[in-house]
């Protein structure tokens, strides 16, 4: 099933299950691309992973997410395509504006919820701007505003953390 969502065109979603049986992947060529992606950059849910800040970043990005969501923390498809939406819209903005060599990627888990952090070097705040019907551009923090349970943005010493948390049925 083949769905072209903003940013993740090409990229095949989960497919919603019945019953309580875990997601699965159905390709075992993106299971062998997060994996390579685990052995490059490591596991966000272990600690911050860093990223080249390229375009292609951003796959990476969106199959460690998937990977994580899924595979580790078995949580739902819908929980899981949201999480790859937002994480692949807050790589982008690190991507375009910030002018960094390198952002940081984490996620976390706590009971009921789950939060997924880019860290970027610069002190630019992101901008949530109205979005009209015929926009092509600058969807990113309306789709994290509507999708997430929260987000925010944490200023530190050099640079930020642009983050999103989303509730999960795990309470």
């Amino acid at each position: 099933m083949m769905v072209c969502m903003a940013g993740l065109e090409g990229v095949e979603q989960p497919r919603p299950r019945t019953g309580a049986t875990a997601a699965r992947w159905t390709t075992t060529g993106e299971e062998e691309q997060a994996y390579k992606a685990l052995e490059l950059f490591g596991d966000p849910a272990e600690g911050e992973v860093r990223l080249p800040s390229r375009p292609e970043s951003a796959a990476h990005a969106r199959r460690l997410t998937s990977h994580v969501v899924l595979r580790q923390w078995a949580l739902s498809p819908q929980i899981a395509e949201y999480a790859v939406l937002l994480v692949s819209e807050l790589v982008g903005n690190a991507v375009r504006h910030t002018g960094a060599r390198v952002f940081g990627l984490r996620m976390l888990r706590r009971r009921g919820w789950i939060r997924i952090e880019v860290r970027d070097p610069s002190r630019g705040l992101p901008c949530l701007m109205p979005v009209r019907e015929t926009d092509v551009s600058g969807r990113g923090l309306f789709l994290v505003d509507k999708l997430s349970d929260r987000w925010g943005v944490d200023l530190l010493p050099r640079g930020k953390t642009t983050w999103f948390e989303m509730r999960t049925s795990d309470r």
